[in-house]
């Protein structure tokens, strides 16, 4: 290993925090007042999403090449319908006047944020691929550098987002859904293309 490995691990792990960007910045408009604690633990969620991924391609390609290049064609389709699940959720939400009482807890529940994990990390399983060739620390260490990179781009796509979310108060919530629904149609157009 040497630094251009550690600086095409980086580079790596800032393309593939994107979408996880992108849904943190929703997820901070959604919850404008998120703790700090909260905001790590779904900064921490992506990355380790972000972590087990790549990880799980590159034991597919290391065990499964064949079963795994069928089910690569479908990522695209399952990121669109878990995301605009999502999405439309807090549109509705947002539409219907849901906004929380101060008292009331907000923003994404557990099995939520699951779900935006996985949709926001799926792609990651092709890098499996890409990382095929190393041996099992290399594919460790970039994975682990992958996700200390997504940890820290999420951490500033929820700051974003909680600061516009509390200009926007009421309209956050329509707004964050409809980024996660034009989320899961970027990622699959740019699979299906």
């Amino acid at each position: 290993m040497d630094m251009i490995f550690f600086f095409n691990s980086i580079l790596l792990g800032v393309g593939l925090a994107m979408d996880a960007f992108s849904v943190s910045l929703a997820n901070g408009l959604n919850e404008p007042k998120m703790s700090r604690k909260r905001a790590c633990a779904i900064a921490g969620t992506f990355a380790l999403f972000q972590f087990l991924m790549p990880m799980l391609g590159w034991v597919c390609v290391h065990t499964l090449v064949e079963k795994f290049a069928a089910f690569q064609r479908f990522i695209p389709w399952i990121a669109l319908a878990l995301l605009a699940w999502i999405g439309g959720s807090m549109l509705r939400e947002g539409l219907r006047g849901g906004e929380k009482d101060e008292g009331e807890a907000s923003g994404v529940g557990f099995g939520a944020l699951m779900v935006q994990g996985v949709a926001t990390s799926i792609d990651a399983l092709s890098v499996g691929f890409t990382i095929a060739e190393y041996d099992a620390l290399a594919a460790l260490v970039c994975s682990l550098i992958i996700a200390v990179v997504t940890f820290g781009i999420c951490m500033g796509g929820l700051r974003i987002g909680r600061a516009a979310g509390t200009k926007l108060s009421g309209k956050a919530s329509i707004l964050g859904g409809a980024i996660l629904i034009l989320i899961g149609l970027e990622i699959f157009l740019k699979g299906i293309l």
